[in-house]
């Protein structure tokens, strides 16, 4: 198993301290401090961050600009006072992952492990969240849901749906990751849905009525 390295993001030092216990074969935490460094650490082609919500000068959880600032990167946002509203903003601005920032070594670990995989990690109740708030914006399930997608968007849709990530999916298909992103842009816009969660509800023919 290689070692990959991770962008720990923050001025706290005690946070610091427990974030860096992760070191090992599995992870190589390097520090930063300011969203500087974030930006250099995407520049020189590394993607994993842990990023303190504390950190100054974030924009607000609402502000459009986190999907600029999160764009190419698998963050993982913690924070010592962890909300469902905060966690449902960031993630869908584009965060990776969300939780509290005094987790164990062991779960950021294994919370750092799952998005090196291409998933999302969030807790139950914050899970629960976005369930209800994809049943207030989701229609009512087509019955044939691919009818509008073209045979190669349809292929990516399901298994999107079926969780894999950008590069599984061009495993699959041999295609780029680029093409892949294209595929799923025209997959969202046709079926009107805006992220992964809310089209495999759509792929698996879940709406309102089977939700409620």
């Amino acid at each position: 198993m290689s070692t990959l390295p991770v962008l720990l993001l923050t001025q706290d030092a005690t946070l610091w301290q427990g974030w860096q216990q992760i070191a090992g074969p599995q992870w190589m935490p390097a520090r930063g401090q300011s969203l500087a460094d974030m930006q250099r650490w995407k520049q020189q082609g590394r993607s994993l961050v842990v990023l303190d919500a504390a950190l100054p000068q974030l924009p607000a959880n609402s502000d459009a600009r986190w999907v600029e600032l999160l764009q190419g990167l698998q963050v993982l946002v913690l924070s010592n006072r962890p909300g469902d509203e905060e966690g449902r903003q960031l993630l869908s601005r584009g965060a990776c992952g969300y939780a509290h920032a005094q987790s164990s070594a062991e779960v950021l670990s294994r919370m750092l492990q799952s998005m090196a995989g291409g998933n999302i990690w969030l807790g139950r109740s914050l899970m629960q969240r976005l369930l209800r708030d994809v049943d207030a914006r989701l229609p009512v399930a087509d019955v044939d849901w691919a009818s509008a997608l073209s045979a190669r968007e349809q292929e990516v849709a399901k298994y999107a749906s079926l969780g894999d990530s950008n590069a599984e999916i061009a495993e699959r298909m041999s295609i780029s990751e680029r093409t892949v992103r294209a595929h799923l842009s025209a997959v969202f816009e046709k079926l009107q849905v805006q992220d992964r969660l809310m089209l495999t509800l759509k792929v698996h023919g879940i709406g309102r009525k089977q939700l409620a």
